[in-house]
């Protein structure tokens, strides 16, 4: 069963708007998927296919040719042959076909390449696997809605919204994560996400760096996974690793450009307050940081010390793709104080910043809300955002507490 993406009206949009449209994100995130459905009468090509591959890269001018005058073009894994986007270039310009939709698993070298050759040419979206919106069936919110209570939510009685009948266990959400084949084809997780990581190690890693010691790179990357939802320290991780800090730096590049792992700066405002400025951690999928930490079934997370760092994890996630999926740059930050005050994800609006704070349990506790009354009194914001493990979404004081089912 294909679920519907969010993201599939605006790519259609920026199809009309720009000759060439850039859709990247993780591998198996369903931009191939994505494209066939947004673009059923479009010519699809793959760049994975190796005869595609020879002509693209050894004639591009003649590859090109083939799509002179065509109504529409998807190509599929450009990153495979780069050097096409220099030829492309000179086709839009002459407006000799299009347009081209290109997507691509390998976020840093491709952008470089698009501002260096397609500047003012092309859209670039970002997709990420599935949000809990497109799983549960429902219309996502917007980024603009966000600091505001769904509209099924009336005055401050704990209740849940009659729009949200998506009754799955959270710590089987946070296991399976989100990756369409997973749900398209109601597949096991663990084997498949195996495979992924098997893959991503294997071919990308490759393909984005020199990496020789590929067993000291997957120990890297689940060293990571145990640091996920704090702070970086690459000091601390490289001599952990056996690798030197400008070693870390490099891997970690890595595993941002195959958008594996984002890091979430500090906010820059120090409401003149010594602040923690060195970024955080966080995993693009719930899924794929469970498998690393060795995580296999629901019983042993629901229980796991870290299942509060995997839940904060899949909350920053789903802020991330709310501004994704409508076309926008996530403004994310999250704010510490020298005294260890903390609020997990900041969200600036440019007119006003909404302090969210994430708990996995099921039950508000009073001193849930002392992070968040804290950054009202410093920043002068009129409430935050109580993400919780529970299944209530309400009014407590100032804040909005809403529950995981109804974040987005």
């Amino acid at each position: 069963m294909l679920i519907s993406r969010t993201m599939e009206s605006l790519l259609v949009r920026r199809a009309r708007e720009y000759p060439v449209v850039f859709l990247t994100g993780p591998r198996q995130s369903g931009k191939s998927t994505l494209c066939r459905m947004a673009f059923p009468e479009y010519q699809y090509i793959s760049l994975e296919d190796l005869q595609e591959r020879a002509e693209a890269s050894e004639d591009p001018r003649g590859f090109l040719r083939r799509f002179e005058g065509a109504g529409g073009v998807v190509l599929d894994e450009v990153q495979r042959v780069p050097s096409l986007f220099s030829y492309l270039q000179g086709f839009v310009d002459d407006h000799r076909g299009g347009p081209f939709i290109l997507t691509g698993s390998q976020q840093f070298l491709l952008n470089e390449r698009i501002a260096q050759t397609l500047a003012g040419r092309a859209a670039i979206l970002e997709l990420l696997p599935f949000s809990i919106a497109e799983l549960a069936g429902r219309k996502a919110a917007t980024p603009e809605s966000l600091a505001s209570l769904p509209k099924d939510v009336q005055g401050t009685r704990p209740r849940a919204l009659r729009s949200a009948q998506w009754n799955v266990d959270l710590f089987a959400v946070l296991l399976n994560g989100f990756f369409p084949p997973i749900h398209d084809r109601a597949i096991e997780a663990a084997p498949w996400l195996d495979a992924y990581l098997r893959t991503y190690v294997e071919r990308d890693v490759r393909t984005l760096g020199s990496v020789g010691d590929l067993d000291g790179f997957v120990r890297f990357l689940a060293l990571c996974a145990g640091r996920a939802a704090s702070l970086v320290n690459l000091s601390s991780l490289g001599a952990d690793a056996g690798i030197t800090h400008p070693t870390a730096a490099r891997w970690l590049s890595i595993l941002r450009a195959a958008y594996v792992v984002e890091l979430l700066p500090a906010y820059h405002r120090n409401f003149n307050k010594r602040i923690t400025r060195s970024p955080k951690l966080h995993f693009h999928d719930t899924g794929l940081l469970c498998h690393l930490l060795g995580i296999r079934d629901v019983e042993q997370l629901r229980t796991h010390p870290l299942r509060g760092m995997v839940f904060e994890n899949l909350v920053v996630a789903e802020v991330r793709k709310l501004f994704l999926n409508s076309g926008q740059r996530p403004p994310l930050f999250f704010w510490r104080d020298s005294r260890g005050r903390e609020v997990d994800i900041v969200v600036d609006l440019g007119t006003r910043c909404v302090p969210v704070e994430v708990k996995s349990g099921e039950t508000v506790a009073a001193d849930f809300l002392a992070g968040l009354d804290y950054f009202m009194g410093l920043a002068g914001v009129a409430g935050g955002i109580l993400v919780y493990g529970g299944d209530k979404t309400y009014l407590r004081r100032d804040h909005q507490v809403r529950s995981w089912r109804h974040l987005t």
